[in-house]
């Protein structure tokens, strides 16, 4: 396949997409401690997927579908007395994936490939997969826009949040939503199960390279739209996956800057006991 090649322009272009979506909505993800809810959330709108595919609609539109209504389970389980946001993760996750398996069981002659849900592949985006995202990303960075602060003050002061008045259920659902939104729109590129790599591994790279908030935004942005850009030239390169190549690489780049932290912070602490002695 030649750089020349459509498809070639089209995945390049997905794939800054959603590497600025996932490093951005990605530091809400690591802020908020939601790094399972979005790894459960691409199993548990599994049932979406199957349903979609009964029906013959589009797949990535009833996993968005059904995504809102584990959403807003996991918001209601997650406030009952007695209960936590992780154990309700855990339990849309398992009842999420267990109601799809029984979808699949109960059609004898269901033959449908969900191959390209699971795995994903962004070198066959298609133009509406283009579009999608590019409103999805609009959606989420205009709600970031307008509730930004707010979700940043649930984040790091709950009890202030509550205390200042602020409706915090409806702040959980929106965020909640807004990861979802996420995770569905980059599904197509790189499937369920390396979606997290996105939404997750530019954001805590760039939480390693800096503590400011201003700074976090457009740095995780830039290391996802980077390792997506380069992941996808590697694929050519050695012709092999290109959303695992992705994947892989988001991992490489964590552990070189987790590998420069520990060594700045080594360095600093040698320098004052030196000054100290």
């Amino acid at each position: 396949m030649s750089w020349f090649d459509f498809a070639v322009h089209r995945a390049l272009l997905e794939a800054a997409l959603v590497g600025a979506m996932g490093g951005v909505v990605g530091v809400f993800v690591i802020t908020r401690r939601l790094s399972f809810f979005a790894m459960a959330l691409t199993h548990a709108t599994f049932p979406g997927i199957v349903v979609a595919a009964l029906l013959g609609i589009n797949l990535f539109l009833g996993g968005g579908v059904f995504g809102l209504l584990i959403v807003a389970g996991v918001v209601f389980l997650g406030r009952g007395r007695g209960q936590n946001f992780t154990a309700a993760t855990g339990v849309a996750l398992a009842c999420g994936f267990a109601l799809g398996v029984v979808l699949v069981s109960a059609q004898a002659g269901f033959t449908k490939d969900l191959t390209a849900y699971t795995v994903g592949d962004i070198l066959t985006v298609g133009a509406s997969d283009l579009v999608t995202t590019a409103v999805v990303a609009c959606v989420i960075l205009l709600t970031l826009a307008m509730l930004g602060k707010e979700l940043l003050l649930r984040a790091f002061d709950p009890d202030g949040a509550a205390a200042a008045g602020l409706p915090v259920t409806l702040l959980d659902l929106a965020l909640l939503a807004l990861v979802e939104m996420a995770v569905v729109a980059t599904v197509p590129a790189l499937g369920a199960i390396l979606t997290l790599a996105l939404l997750v591994g530019p954001a805590a790279t760039a939480r390693l390279l800096s503590d400011r908030l201003a700074v976090l935004f457009p740095l995780a942005a830039v290391i996802g739209v980077a390792c997506g850009l380069t992941g996808i030239w590697i694929s050519m390169l050695a012709d092999v996956a290109a959303g695992a190549s992705i994947a892989l690489l988001v991992g490489a780049v964590f552990a070189v800057a987790l590998l420069l932290r520990r060594g700045v912070r080594r360095s600093r602490r040698s320098t004052a006991l030196s000054e100290a002695g």
